[in-house]
Parts: structure tokens; C-alpha cells; sequence
């Protein structure tokens, strides 16, 4: 007796669960969100609420106006002038840099070890 009546619930549930049931139902329901956001948008705000936006304002006025803009324009010029005024060193490769420091202190070496050895700084300059 009892699986003849689940039988037949489920065979209730499952034509009230149609496709097109379903669809009206996920329509409804966004029909009810899109009502709701709508009625949010549209409320009038209250006169607590336009005290509220009329002290933000003031408040953001106020902060704009303690901006010190002439310091700002002043930092700014100098800043400019300074970038002019200076010439961009230019940057030499690390591999260059080693090499010219390697150059340099072999004939450091050299000119210290031997000054009459000239034939070995030669053939060193010709690789490089």
C-alpha cells in the first residue's frame, strides 16, 4: 500500500516538474528580484538620508579644499627643473664594465711585473 502511494507521489512530483513548470517558476522568481532591486532604486530617500549625503558633501568639499594645490604646482615645477637640469649617465653594460676592469688590472700587473714585456699586452688587446 504504501509503495503504491509513493509510486504515485513521485508520478505527481514529476509532472509538476516539467520543463515549462520549471521555467515559469525560475521566471517568476526573477521577476520578483528584478521588482525589488527596482523598488530600491526608486525609494525616494528620506530627509535623514539627505542630511547624510549633504554632510558627506561638505565633508569632500572641505578635504578638496585643504588640498594645498600651489605646493603641489611649486613640488612639481622643481621637480621638472631638476630632471632638466641633470644629464642622463649613460649605463654601461655589466659585461663591458668587467672586462674593462679586467683589462685594467692586468696592465696594472703587467707594467708592475715586467715594463719591458710589451709583445704580452699586444696579444691581450687583440682578443678583446
Amino acid at each position: 500500500m504504501e509503495k503504491i502511494q509513493q509510486q504515485q507521489w513521485g508520478r505527481v512530483i514529476k509532472s509538476w516538474l516539467s520543463y515549462r513548470n520549471a521555467t515559469i517558476i525560475v521566471c517568476l522568481f526573477n521577476v520578483i528580484t528584478a521588482l525589488f532591486l527596482l523598488q530600491g532604486f526608486l525609494n525616494i530617500p528620506s530627509s535623514s538620508h539627505k542630511a547624510l549625503y549633504r554632510h558627506i558633501k561638505e565633508s569632500e568639499d572641505i578635504r578638496h579644499s585643504m588640498v594645498p594645490l600651489d605646493l603641489i604646482k611649486r613640488v612639481r615645477e622643481i621637480e621638472k627643473e631638476a630632471y632638466v637640469g641633470t644629464e642622463p649617465v649613460p649605463k654601461r653594460d655589466s659585461k663591458q664594465t668587467a672586462a674593462a676592469d679586467l683589462i685594467s688590472r692586468l696592465n696594472n700587473f703587467h707594467s708592475y711585473s715586467d715594463a719591458g714585456n710589451v709583445k704580452g699586452d699586444v696579444w691581450f688587446l687583440a682578443f678583446f
